[in-house]
């Protein structure tokens, strides 16, 4: 008789959003995201002196004015895609597979969705932060978040995870149909793949060399074993792929990264600079993609959608149109699952060979 592999369930995670767009909701969620150490890479001391001296005080405000102006009558955006996302994930795997998601910051939060998948009867875990660039500060975090609450809860989880799938086709080709179906509809003069920034330093720390990530011009050219879990060599992996699916002509698209904060150098070229450039070149519809994200959120509805948008405009520019993330479209949902089943296709493998041995 073969034996059969635990329950399976899935836990999707993203990162988080404030409760509502009120400068005490986002406060709290700022600090909760801010203090993580994997976020601001100070020592103890100087993290805390910055955010409670100089962020928490004044950028809660500005920041709910700008969550005001994408919230829905559903309530976060972020919070609504991913929700949409599981439901449709639940559908495609089946009532067997219970699938639960979480936020690594905010709520829904990860140690109560472990639970509910527990009590649903799963005993084995395939986790998937749903970023489909490795970072520190995003899937790592996410990954060590959902350890931590395993253990503090003693949850008996055989746990895998899914990552960096920048260039899993369960991804890319998804992505490329959702862009496919607005550049087929309008004339762009260009496409921007716009991705999440990160300080020059997160890329920096993960190279072991000390002589390749960010030391050469053509260090994102390919990942290989040196850069492999380098965000901006993934990120430009996403984007050639994305370019290839789409048939783009390489001198009518640019790459670059959004959302720096603060006076450190952070990876370049910066979104905010090459927007107004790109209307100096004479491009006058511009079409972004926000390939980091899997789910339309801040980043890409306000600080792309409206703030790009305007910026492009006062620069010359006739029209920027911002391409929706795969959030809970019909085939990210299919190629989500298809990246679950592989998992657990190999666990069920793994077990019949073992047994085979016996």
């Amino acid at each position: 008789m073969i034996d059969s592999p635990p329950p399976t369930g899935v836990l999707l995670i993203n990162l988080g959003t404030p409760d509502a767009p009120h400068p005490a909701e986002v406060r709290r969620y700022l600090r909760e995201f801010l203090w993580d150490p994997r976020v601001i890479t100070l020592n103890p001391v100087a993290r805390w002196l910055l955010l409670h001296l100089v962020i928490l005080p004044f950028r809660p405000r500005k920041s709910a004015a700008a969550y005001a102006a994408i919230w829905t009558p559903e309530g976060s955006p972020l919070l609504v895609n991913v929700e949409r996302l599981a439901r449709g994930v639940q559908e495609e795997l089946g009532a067997s597979v219970p699938v639960e998601f979480a936020m690594r910051y905010g709520r829904p939060a990860v140690g109560p969705a472990l639970e509910r998948l527990r009590d649903r009867g799963a005993r084995r875990l395939v986790c998937v932060p749903l970023y489909p660039q490795y970072a520190a500060s995003s899937t790592e975090s996410s990954i060590e978040k959902v350890r931590e609450e395993t253990r503090r809860r003693r949850l008996d989880f055989e746990i895998e995870f899914i990552q960096d799938f920048y260039d899993h086709p369960s991804f890319i080709e998804p992505a490329a149909a959702a862009a496919r179906r607005v550049l087929e509809r309008e004339a762009f003069d260009h496409v921007l793949f716009s991705f999440h920034g990160l300080p020059e330093s997160h890329i920096r720390a993960l190279d072991a060399t000390g002589a390749h990530c960010l030391e050469r011009p053509d260090c994102c050219d390919r990942v290989e074993a040196v850069n492999r879990r380098c965000y901006r060599a993934q990120s430009y992996a996403t984007a050639r792929a994305l370019l290839d699916a789409l048939e783009l002509e390489p001198d009518r698209t640019s790459v670059a990264f959004q959302s720096r904060l603060g006076r450190r150098p952070w990876i370049r070229p910066y979104t905010d600079a090459m927007i107004p450039e790109l209307a100096a070149r004479g491009v006058r519809r511009l079409a972004v993609v926000v390939p980091s994200f899997t789910a339309d959120c801040l980043e890409t509805l306000e600080e792309i959608g409206i703030r790009g948008r305007e910026q492009f405009l006062e620069s010359g520019g006739e029209s920027l149109t911002l391409i929706p993330c795969v959030n809970d479209d019909p085939a990210w949902v299919r190629g989500l699952a298809a990246m679950v089943r592989e998992r657990t296709d190999r666990a069920r493998s793994e077990v019949f060979r073992e047994t085979a041995r016996r």
